[in-house]
């Protein structure tokens, strides 16, 4: 609106005024601009996508870490959205090009993409029906012994809007925790969902003592073990976000009703975390 101002596209009673002048009511105010809208849904883009299945119907694929999955009004690099138009141009007739869950920028792993409309709606009814299973694996800062299921609803923080919270006025949200393997002071874990809210498995860790090594965002503390060597406190220090990866993913086939069942290993950084915690903890035993 200020540039409007500036440069002329704005008048008031048929004269361009300053951006200080104050209206006293009554005016005739006339804008001459163009809104350019930041969120792109349009434009596609050639970047790596690393797709596990496709059909007619549906594109299964593994997100890389520092991927955004949709445009939004401070997304300035292509997203995920832009490079599947690339992939598959007849998304650009669905809503959304097709995307019916999302992941967040630095989470890796599965998400699955419908290519039609039959798919799309069949889909996202499947999501509000919480039949389709998502599971997760983390590193959290702590010990977690026994399976633990968290029930506390989210929304977004009053205080930051970038932030989800639990809010007592917030939307249900059920998250499992299952330790698969514990370290001396973190455990990689396994994550499932019940519902799917936004930041839900980082907020609930977080809530019960379990940050996600590197999500700064939500309470993690870069915790480094007592006695720690040179190789284990960098490693902890320069991982750059959340260590969580979506690593399965299993629906009924919007269109056949055959299950479909898809797993991806670990992404290279958070297997070289991994690798470097258990030679840690071996070495303490």
């Amino acid at each position: 609106m200020t540039k409007w101002i500036k440069d002329g596209s704005i008048s008031v009673d048929g004269r361009t005024q300053k951006p200080n002048h104050k209206l006293s009511g009554g005016e005739l105010v006339e804008i001459d601009g163009t809104f350019q809208p930041k969120q792109d849904w349009d434009t596609a883009a050639e970047i790596p996508i690393h797709i596990v299945f496709e059909d007619e119907d549906l594109l299964v694929v593994n997100k890389p870490a520092g991927l955004v999955v949709h445009p939004g009004a401070a997304t300035v690099a292509p997203t995920l959205a832009n490079g599947l138009l690339a992939v598959r141009p007849a998304l650009s007739a669905l809503p959304r090009a097709g995307i019916v869950h999302r992941l967040d920028k630095d989470t890796t792993g599965l998400m699955v993409v419908a290519a039609t409309e039959l798919a799309r709606v069949r889909l996202i009814a499947a999501l509000a029906l919480r039949a389709v299973s998502r599971s997760y694996v983390a590193v959290v800062e702590g010990n977690l012994t026994q399976t633990r299921e968290i029930d506390l609803p989210l929304g977004r923080s009053p205080r930051d809007r970038t932030r989800q919270t639990v809010r007592v006025d917030g939307r249900e949200a059920v998250t499992l925790l299952t330790p698969i393997e514990r370290f001396r002071v973190h455990t990689l874990v396994r994550a499932q969902l019940r519902t799917g809210r936004t930041h839900q498995i980082r907020v609930h860790a977080a809530r019960v003592g379990l940050p996600l090594v590197g999500d700064l965002k939500y309470g993690a503390k870069r915790r480094i073990p007592p006695s720690a060597s040179d190789e284990v406190s960098e490693t902890l220090r320069k991982f750059q976000r959340q260590a969580l990866h979506a690593n399965q993913l299993a629906f009924d086939h919007p269109r056949s009703k055959q299950l479909m069942s898809f797993e991806v290993p670990m992404p290279e950084d958070l297997d070289s975390l991994i690798d470097v915690l258990r030679r840690d903890a071996d070495e303490f035993l």
